[in-house]
């Protein structure tokens, strides 16, 4: 009986370790990850102007899509490197002055306010539509929405589809806008 406990306790013991193995395994392999990330701080800053919210950033690892003066298409990339002068992609070496233009659609930050937005006034305008059916039907037993109710829902909807293809699309490489390399890592 008592050979049989110590089994028992021994499986037990031997699989929190190895539990505990695995768990420690898997944090230091984050960890590690996590350090390489941030000693790569070098980055590709598409600049506005002096506000941060109107600075973009694509860092080493991400792909980015581009036209440039070679091309007369935009072409999807992964960038690998960058030097003080030159952009090194998978498939390309470019300097920033030969690109013309940067597809930012799902880079803009301000782009997530605009479809937070949209998301709110049509979700807004459906759901008062919802709302007042739903009351029509329990306080007077037939189907029907007041016309304040119901001005009020299309004037939502109508905004959020008015809002719906605004978006930031593409940095465009003249003016003020510009493209710096910014290298912040130890050499």
């Amino acid at each position: 009986m008592d050979d049989q406990i110590i089994i028992q306790n021994g499986k037990r013991s031997s699989r929190f370790f190895f539990l505990a193995l695995l768990l420690f395994i898997t944090l230091f392999g984050s960890v590690k990850e996590g350090i390489g990330q941030t000693l790569t701080r070098d980055f590709l800053l598409l600049k506005r102007g002096p506000q941060e919210k109107k600075q973009i950033r694509f860092f080493i690892g991400e792909s980015i899509t581009y036209k440039s003066k070679k091309l007369g298409y935009f072409v999807t990339d992964k960038i690998v490197r960058l030097d003080l002068d030159y952009i090194y992609l998978t498939e390309n070496i470019l300097k920033p002055e030969d690109i013309l233009e940067i597809d930012i659609r799902n880079k803009d930050p301000r782009n997530y306010t605009l479809r937070n937005l949209t998301s709110l006034f049509l979700g807004s305008g459906a759901l008062l539509l919802g709302v007042e059916s739903i009351n029509s039907i329990y306080q007077q037993n037939e189907f029907g929405i007041d016309s304040g109710v119901g001005l009020t829902a299309g004037i939502l909807i109508g905004t959020g589809l008015a809002i719906l293809p605004i978006r930031y699309k593409i940095f465009k490489n003249e003016g003020k806008n510009r493209i710096q390399i910014l290298l912040l890592s130890p050499e």
